[in-house]
């Protein structure tokens, strides 16, 4: 899942979370102080509807198979946030109808109480899908975590590798110094043996010379 999605999605979450525990409160005030809880809880779905754009543009941007899951997402977190909006204009239109609200009070008790536990129940639907998103988020960290462990891993053995290499190929040059030298010598051993042939050979024809010479003048 893309890390951008579950960044907005945790903010919907917490902002979920909080416009259900100011509408359970709301339904509690009056005057000036549901007004302000109100303008409160408007101005949160206001940014809620803001997140839920950002995450539907980034679940469209990836693989079909993951988009369709995120979109069905979608559609659930938009009808939580229209439930949101309804508890909003029904606190709207208590507040503004006190005969309607006093009929409530008469007649209605069971449907305020029934509504007090769809807050109830919505609220702790987020704090769950809230709990659910921030279990991702550190699964997807140690992931992360383990991929880069993995990945510092793979480097040192490369690293050893890379070491191992150049020590095989100082050894090669230094193989290679040697076996010039040992030419150079061979080739100075070669020369010599030459050099020596020659001047045993002369040496050999001057006796010979001399033997003849010799064995002339005896014998004329």
């Amino acid at each position: 899942m893309s890390e951008v999605f579950e960044r907005y999605e945790r903010q919907y979450c917490e902002l979920s979370a909080n416009l259900s525990r100011k509408c359970y409160a709301a339904a509690a005030l009056d005057g000036e102080q549901k007004k302000q809880k109100i303008s409160d809880v408007k101005a949160g779905i206001d940014e809620a509807e803001s997140l839920i754009r950002k995450m539907d543009l980034e679940a469209r941007s990836l693989q079909p198979n993951v988009k369709a899951v995120l979109l069905a997402k979608l559609r659930e977190y938009k009808s939580d946030l229209n439930n949101v909006k309804t508890e909003v204009k029904r606190l709207t239109s208590g507040g503004n109808n006190l005969s309607a609200r006093d009929d409530l009070l008469e007649s209605g008790m069971a449907d305020a109480l029934t509504a007090s536990a769809d807050q109830k129940g919505r609220l702790m639907m987020s704090t769950e899908r809230l709990n659910h998103s921030g279990y991702r988020i550190k699964e997807s960290r140690r992931t992360m975590l383990e991929t880069e462990e993995l990945g510092v891993s793979i480097l040192q053995d490369l690293h050893q590798q890379r070491q191992s290499l150049l020590h095989a190929n100082n050894t090669l040059h230094g193989v290679d110094d040697n076996i010039g030298r040992s030419k150079r010598i061979l080739t100075s051993i070669s020369r010599r043996m030459d050099r020596n042939k020659w001047i045993i050979g002369s040496i050999i024809a001057v006796l010979v010379v001399a033997i003849i010479l010799i064995l002339y003048f005896k014998l004329k």
